[in-house]
């Protein structure tokens, strides 16, 4: 893969690449238009096929082109010569770049087509054309959203092509993952390895503990899942084609012999959820469920105890017990359902996790667990800091089939927002610049709003600004800045919070050290009362409804203590 700039002189200063899909082509009938044009526009493109057959020329080299074919191509190739045989189908998308300042852009790029594209890029691709082609007021930003999704799955098969494996089992289980949606047999893959089919069934059996063909259906089945979940499922034959199977009728079968229900009995039925990180457990709380297993800090262990006489209900439709055990014994996790992910092996975490029976499992996206639980249930991965509380709450909502729920908890939550802002308004007036503070043993660290710890309410919600320091030192690009904590002073702002003081004696004599200091001490902040020490690290660490709200009320009771929600 190779990278390429086509930004435009006089760009303002940026920090991240965007792109912007330009021109889209259907095939077959963008073909004539393509081949009229004279000159080759300084784009970048992507040809992705979806059905047919046809040859693609490039610098007089052939390539052919069938189902799964996706060229990536940069702004400054010839003109594009093709030569269909049987009808071809797909798309033939331009775009642009806009690099960040200081780089060279990023567009994709690939000498020779791709061949054998998985199914998810070609019905991302179909869909992209069809939104396209019916412009819809009501969805606005749908071709951008689809258009953002492709490119990302596209770079991610990139990728996956490029990342050498350590064995070649190790490559064929690279291989099903990213290609279980195709035709794929283990004869072929013995092919692949370079060993017979039997030697390859052997291994690969003593290498996962099942199958070649159980391996890939589970693969499969928890396609459905998770998509079945996060209510994007089109009807089942397209569905059945998308994870590799020919008819829907025989991914029924399929689904209800490894599920032993049907995929809509298994949609509308109480799930037995685990939560693998205390944000998630929040949420689903938020909502008035309590997983059969989850993260919790001491905080939101009381807030669990306080559902307690609502007799929430878990998933499965049991009365759901509250209360605390010590947090030291994994073997007791399971009966109060608290789980601590620290201190495990893998294998100790696999058989805690697997003793809860989920149907689910909720996690952040890259967390190198959850590949080894898919055996046991389809592991719902949330993007981590690119999606916001908000919209991680609304997607676990729809999964347990509460969204309507969920947007009403958030408009009383608009409601307190619009209403203390208002009393800042009054009281403060202009926001000013804010930094939050979090002290860690010989380390503090401050965050953006993708980082929790408050700053989603000062920043997105309340309007404070992040101080010049931390624009400079592009706290963006990874979501917090550490410093140690004696420099607190060199990054001044309007408001300064601090989320709890430290516990570590040289720790404290550190911090006595920052505020006898004179650099602190003639810091505006310090010198007209607007330090605030909250005491709060634990309730501040939650990027989630429950912790936003109590983070909210934590805020408005220094920022506006006027205020009934204060």
């Amino acid at each position: 893969m190779m990278l390429h700039s086509s930004a435009e002189a006089g760009l303002p200063q940026i920090q991240h690449s965007f792109y912007m899909p330009v021109r889209l082509l259907e095939l077959p009938q963008g073909l004539k238009e393509l081949q009229q044009e004279e000159e080759v526009r300084p784009l970048y493109r992507m040809l992705i096929v979806w059905g047919g057959e046809g040859a693609l020329y490039i610098h007089n080299y052939y390539h052919e082109l069938s189902r799964g074919s996706v060229w990536l191509s940069g702004p400054a190739l010839p003109k594009l010569q093709i030569e269909p045989r049987m009808e071809l189908r797909g798309i033939l998308l331009e775009y642009s770049c806009i690099p960040a300042a200081g780089e060279a852009g990023a567009g994709l790029e690939h000498a020779a087509p791709l061949q054998r594209c998985p199914a998810v890029i070609l019905r991302l691709a179909s869909e992209l054309a069809n939104v396209w082609s019916a412009h819809d007021p009501l969805s606005p930003f749908r071709v951008q959203q689809l258009f953002t999704e492709l490119l990302a799955e596209l770079h991610r098969e990139l990728e996956s092509r490029q990342r050498p494996a350590n064995s070649w089992l190790e490559q064929a289980e690279a291989y099903i993952e990213q290609h279980f949606s195709e035709d794929i047999t283990r004869e072929q893959m013995a092919i692949r390895a370079g060993v017979s089919p039997e030697h390859f069934s052997r291994m690969f059996r003593k290498h996962m503990g099942r199958t070649f063909n159980a391996h890939l259906t589970m693969f499969r089945i928890r396609s459905v899942q998770q998509r079945l979940l996060a209510g994007t499922a089109p009807d089942l034959g397209t569905l059945a084609q998308d994870v590799g199977y020919k008819e829907g009728v025989y991914l029924s079968r399929k689904f209800k012999e490894g599920i032993g229900l049907s995929p809509t009995a298994y949609l509308h039925k109480r799930k037995r959820l685990v939560s693998l990180n205390l944000n998630h457990t929040a949420s689903l709380l938020a909502l008035g469920i309590i997983p059969e297993l989850g993260v919790y800090t001491s905080w939101l262990e009381g807030m669990r105890g306080g559902m307690q006489p609502q007799l929430c209900q878990s998933q499965n439709g049991s009365r759901s017990r509250s209360g605390r055990g010590n947090g030291n014994e994994n073997e007791n996790e399971n009966e109060n359902g608290s789980f601590n992910p620290y201190g495990h092996t893998p294998l100790t975490f696999y058989e805690a996790i697997a003793a809860a029976k989920p149907d689910v499992i909720i996690n952040y996206s890259g967390a190198k667990e959850n590949r080894r639980l898919l055996p046991l249930a389809p592991v719902i991965e949330l993007p981590f800091r690119t999606m916001s509380w908000r919209e991680q709450f609304l997607l676990i909502a729809g999964i347990v089939n509460r969204r309507q729920q969920a947007e009403e908890w958030l408009r009383q939550y608009d409601e307190r927002i619009y209403a203390i802002n208002r009393q800042l308004d009054r009281e403060l007036g202009s926001r000013g610049t804010a930094i939050v503070w979090e002290i860690g043993h010989n380390t503090a660290y401050c965050f953006s709003s993708s980082f929790g710890r408050g700053c989603q309410i000062l920043y997105d919600d309340m309007g404070f600004r992040l101080p010049a320091p931390l624009l400079e030192q592009n706290i963006s690009a990874k979501g917090f800045i550490e410093a140690g904590i004696e420099m607190l002073a060199a990054y001044p702002a309007d408001h300064i919070f601090i989320t709890g003081l430290p516990t570590y004696a040289d720790d404290k004599k550190r911090m006595q050290r920052l505020f006898q200091s004179t650099g602190w001490r003639k810091l505006d902040a310090v010198r007209e009362n607007r330090v605030h020490i909250l005491q709060e690290s634990e309730l501040f660490c939650g990027y989630d409804p429950l912790s936003s709200q109590a983070q909210l009320r934590e805020l408005a009771s220094v920022l506006a203590p006027h205020h009934k929600f204060a």
